[in-house]
């Protein structure tokens, strides 16, 4: 009998939209598993923007990817717009964004600095500038380009559409100003995070001592959440379909990825690193530093593989979801972090499962 835990044979595609579009940009292209810096990594002048930018498209899918813009000292991006949705993080600098909707004079400005998280809403108009006249400043935006690209299959439609979404956006003098509100269990609504870094998050189930926040902006589909957890400790495996871009807010440690009956590939992070796993892809993220390790998940909730699975990520695989119980993992995952943390003089406070008599 076939092991029905083999990936299949893969078989090249057909150039699609989304990867005519990439090439047409001229830009450095960053595919894989993961960025190790995003603070370092080679960036090219982008007419779009008017600065230098960079693609970033992982884990092998065109639901979203990311632009990583510089802005020089005291510069400023071009105006732009487009109907894909996108959330801004702040990898370096401070400065501001302006946004106005298509047809209308009033302008509203949010500033920001490094660690910062917001959503330009949909189709407005908006513009970056470096308020440092000393270093450039760059921002990560997740956006959901690939997947309109490749529905649309023209480009220029994406970034000239005039139509103006007035429901999303109604020029609300508190929009980005509003610190929010919790609208369910570790869900919080706001437009704008000041700063990642300290937002306070609420305990969740993936860890021991793990903490969480999701959030929703711009009333889009993209969604967004920060994670915590502590000093020695790793959090549960769990597998979902591709497209969550993982940046590292702090700490160090590193992160296993592998697909059933396949050896598993280890990640190195540290602050400014994402990586992003790929369909149906395990990962399980491991603490070995002298602080809590802090992560932004930014993924889009546009495609719904299986309306009666939508938390199945959250669920054990004992109960039909997809996560591994600490007692049900491999045991050589513990003794290889125990090992990790030795070579960085960290103290493990993970206790050692008991691994169950079934695992």
């Amino acid at each position: 009998m076939q092991d029905g835990s083999a990936r299949p044979t893969l078989r090249p595609i057909p150039e699609t939209p989304y990867q005519k579009w990439v090439k047409e940009q001229g830009l450095p292209v960053y595919t894989g598993a993961y960025v190790e810096d995003l603070h370092a990594v080679e960036l090219a002048p982008w007419s779009t923007t008017g600065q230098k930018a960079a693609i970033v498209n992982l884990a092998e899918q065109e639901k979203n990817d990311g632009w990583l813009i510089e802005i020089e000292p005291g510069g400023q991006t071009d105006v732009m717009h487009h109907i894909c949705e996108s959330a801004v993080y702040v990898v370096d600098g401070r400065g501001a964004t302006t946004i106005w909707q298509h047809g209308s004079d009033k302008k509203q400005t949010v500033e920001w600095q490094t660690a910062s998280l917001f959503a330009p809403p949909l189709n407005c108009h908006y513009q970056h500038f470096n308020l440092d006249g000393r270093r450039p400043a760059r921002l990560f935006s997740a956006t959901t380009m690939p997947l309109l690209v490749n529905i649309f299959k023209n480009a220029d439609f994406v970034f000239d559409c005039p139509s103006v979404f007035a429901e999303r956006y109604d020029g609300a003098d508190d929009f980005f100003t509003d610190p929010g509100r919790r609208v369910g269990e570790r869900l919080w609504q706001t437009n704008f995070v000041p700063d990642t870094r300290a937002f306070k998050l609420e305990g969740d189930a993936r860890g021991r001592g793990s903490t969480n926040m999701a959030f929703l902006m711009a009333d889009n589909a993209m969604r967004m959440h920060i994670s915590e957890f502590p000093i020695g400790t790793y959090k549960k495996a769990h597998r979902h379909t591709a497209g969550a871009e993982l940046i590292i807010l702090g700490g160090v440690g590193y992160s296993l990825l592998w697909n059933p009956g396949e050896e598993r590939t280890q990640v190195e992070w540290r602050e400014g690193s994402v990586f992003s796993p790929r369909n149906g892809e395990y990962h399980q993220h491991f603490n070995t530093g002298p602080v809590p390790a802090r992560y932004l998940a930014i993924y889009t909730n546009m495609v719904i593989e299986n309306t009666k699975a939508l938390r199945g990520a959250d669920v054990s695989e004992r109960e039909g979801g997809w996560q591994i119980e600490y007692e049900d993992e491999d045991p050589a995952i513990y003794a290889l972090f125990e090992d990790e943390c030795r070579k960085h003089d960290a103290v493990v406070t993970q206790p050692k499962p008991r691994i169950s008599i079934s695992a």
